[in-house]
């Protein structure tokens, strides 16, 4: 089975408006094949908003939540319109007295679940970013995926407990400030569909929309593990760095699950293989 994804490279930009937001996103969004399987957004996407309010400092950010409705509005109608499932980043959004950083999945339906972030960068604590408690793998799709939200790549729990409850592609919106931290998510991205002979994508938000926001910084990229099936340094498909656009990929999901079973390097099932040599070892034991 050949799963087509596309990775909606997004530059980030002051806006005054959401329609000025919305002309953004449909740029994008024209460029993307009709026959793509999955679609993904960056983190924090909706960023560039909290310029509508007028003068920006940290705390201001926290305002785009007032864009809620619009942002699902939008992305809602743009998957029923194209039939085909979007992960639309991620969005800074207020639930009762906490403000969660907020990776929405719509299906072709106009349907959708979330995933709360569940590890807040540093920086972001200055937004008053609380953090999810749930880890779900979802049947959107024609496989089963998963989302990891930036930082949750550098944890590699997530991506394990992800990928053996069945997600075949994890999905990792992003949004790094320096080339550092690009490279780490980026690193930890390839090391994630290695360990756990997953297909990961990573899609970070671009640019320099000037102070208080953050700049952008990174390279989309549809990543596989680095075995026979698949480019010796496991990259399906990338983008030119920092700029506006789309990369597109095909990946099958065949080559993937032999993989498991006979590739040169087996992490996905070897992991488990030695789970009573970990017992005897912090934190291991203590999770028995």
């Amino acid at each position: 089975m050949k799963i087509k994804i596309t990775a909606c490279q997004f530059r980030v930009e002051k806006v005054s408006s959401f329609n000025e937001f919305q002309i953004q996103v449909e740029d994008l969004i024209s460029q993307v094949p009709e026959n793509s399987d999955y679609i993904i957004f960056p983190e924090l996407v909706t960023i560039g908003l909290s310029a509508a309010f007028g003068e920006l400092d940290a705390s201001s950010i926290i305002k785009i939540d007032e864009y809620t409705s619009q942002y699902i509005n939008l992305f809602r109608s743009i998957s029923r319109k194209r039939k085909q499932v979007i992960i639309a980043g991620s969005h800074l959004e207020r639930r009762e007295n906490e403000y969660f950083n907020i990776a929405y999945i719509f299906d072709k339906d106009g349907s959708y679940v979330e995933h709360k972030k569940t590890h807040i960068f540093p920086a972001e604590a200055k937004w008053q970013t609380s953090e999810g408690n749930d880890l779900e793998v979802y049947s959107i799709g024609p496989v089963k995926i998963g989302i990891a939200v930036c930082y949750e790549a550098e944890i590699p729990e997530i991506s394990r407990i992800l990928a053996v409850n069945g997600a075949d592609i994890i999905f990792c919106p992003s949004y790094t400030f320096t080339e550092a931290g690009f490279w780490r998510v980026r690193h930890c991205a390839h090391a994630r569909a290695i360990e756990n002979q997953v297909f990961f994508v990573h899609c970070p938000t671009v640019g320099e929309p000037g102070a208080p926001l953050p700049n952008g910084y990174g390279r989309a990229s549809i990543l596989s593990p680095c075995d026979n099936a698949w480019p010796a340094n496991g990259i399906v498909a990338e983008a030119e760095m920092n700029e506006h656009t789309v990369i597109t990929g095909t990946v099958e999901m065949d080559e993937l699950y032999e993989n498991r079973q006979s590739g040169a390097a087996t992490t996905f099932k070897d992991r488990n293989r030695r789970k009573e040599m970990y017992a005897k070892y912090e934190p291991y034991g203590e999770l028995k």
